[in-house]
C-alpha cells in the first residue's frame, strides 16, 4: 500500500517569534508571499500523500482558513480579472484533504503525533514539520518514501550536521546499508557534541509504521514534561527496524530567526519576477554594512 496520510505538528507557541507569533500562529509566517506550512504541504502533495492531519492548538485558526475555501476572495479576484492569481488560490484549498484535531496541552512532538491516532488509523503515515523547509529536486519525502517501498519500515529523514550545533537535535547511531540509507542502532536526544554518536541529525521528516502509537502511549514525560518522539522511536525500534535517509536537498531551519531569514533571501533568490532588483538591493546592502565595493553589473549588448 502506498502511504496516503501525513500528520503536520502545529500546536506550538512558537515563542522563538514573539512578539510575532503573539496571536498569529508560527507556521503562517511568510517566505517572500507563501506561508511556511505552504512550502511542507506541498512536498507531501508533491510525494503522493492526498490526506493530510494538522495538529493545531490554540490560536491556530488562520491555518485552517488558509486551506478552506475563500468565497469573497475569489469572487472579487474573478471579478477583477485576475485569473493566474484565482487559480493559485483555487489550487492551495484543493491540494489535499485536510483534517484538523487540537493539541490541547504542549505536550511535545511525541504527544502531537499520537493525538491523530485515530485519524491515521492502521496505515503507515508521514510527519513533517513546519520549522523544516528543504528545497531539493526531488522532493525529500519521495527520497524517504522510496526507502520505505524498499525496506517496508519506518524511515527518518537525517543531515549531517556540525559538532557546534549537534546538541540541537536527535542524532542516530547507525550501520550504513547504502550511499544515503543506514540502518538506525540507537537515537539520542540533544546529546552534548563529545558524547553524540555520530553527527547524522535526525531532521523534521518522519515516515512511521502505525507501531509507533503504542510505543507513544508507554513513553514516559521526560524532565520538561513533553512527550519526546525520539524515546518513543527508541521503543519502537526494540520491535522493528527503523533507517535512515540522508536526504538531497538545502534544509532551512525557519524556526530560527537567522534561518528564517536565510530561507527568505534564498527563495527571493530564486524567483524570476523578484530576483534582478533584488539581487542589486543586496549589492547596495553589502556595500553599505560590509564595506565591499559595489560590482556592477555588465550591460546587455
Amino acid at each position: 500500500m502506498s502511504i496516503r496520510k501525513a500528520i503536520f505538528p502545529a500546536a506550538g507557541l512558537g515563542t522563538r517569534f514573539l512578539p510575532a507569533t503573539k496571536s498569529s500562529p508560527k507556521e503562517m509566517l511568510p517566505l517572500v508571499d507563501k506561508p511556511m506550512i505552504q512550502y511542507v504541504v506541498e512536498e507531501a502533495v508533491k510525494s503522493g500523500i492526498k490526506d493530510i492531519t494538522i495538529v493545531t492548538g490554540r490560536r491556530k485558526q488562520a491555518i485552517e482558513d488558509f486551506f478552506d475555501i475563500s468565497f469573497e476572495l475569489e469572487h472579487e479576484l474573478e471579478k477583477k480579472g485576475k485569473k493566474e492569481l484565482l487559480d493559485e488560490m483555487k489550487q492551495i484549498s484543493n491540494m489535499a484533504v485536510v483534517s484538523y484535531i487540537r493539541q490541547k496541552e504542549p505536550l511535545g512532538l511525541g504527544h502531537a503525533i499520537w493525538v491523530a491516532r485515530d485519524l491515521v488509523g492502521s496505515e503507515t503515515f508521514a510527519v513533517l514539520l513546519g520549522d523544516d523547509i528543504i528545497d531539493s529536486e526531488v522532493p525529500c519525502l519521495k527520497q524517504m518514501i522510496d526507502v520505505y517501498n524498499k525496506y517496508k519500515c519506518s524511515v527518518l529523514a537525517v543531515q549531517r550536521v556540525a559538532k557546534k550545533d549537534i546538541s540541537k537535535y536527535g542524532v542516530i547511531d547507525a550501520h550504513k546499508l547504502e550511499s544515503n540509507v543506514y540502518h538506525v542502532q540507537d537515537m539520542v536526544e540533544k546529546p552534548e557534541a563529545s558524547n553524540a554518536p555520530s553527527d547524522l541529525a535526525i531532521i523534521g521528516r518522519y515516515i512511521l509504521t502505525p507501531e509507533i502509537f503504542d510505543c507513544l502511549e508507554k513513553t514516559k514525560e521526560d524532565k520538561s514534561g513533553e512527550i519526546q518522539l525520539t524515546n518513543g522511536l527508541r521503543l519502537l525500534r526494540k520491535k522493528q527496524a527503523i533507517y535512515a535517509c540522508e536526504f538531497e536537498g538545502e534544509r532551512y531551519d525557519a524556526g530560527s530567526k537567522i534561518g528564517f531569514l536565510k530561507a527568505t533571501v534564498e527563495f527571493a533568490l530564486k524567483r524570476d519576477d523578484l530576483a534582478g532588483e533584488f539581487k542589486e538591493y543586496l549589492k547596495k546592502m553589502a556595500a553599505q554594512y560590509l564595506d565591499l565595493p559595489v560590482l556592477n553589473t555588465p550591460k546587455s549588448r
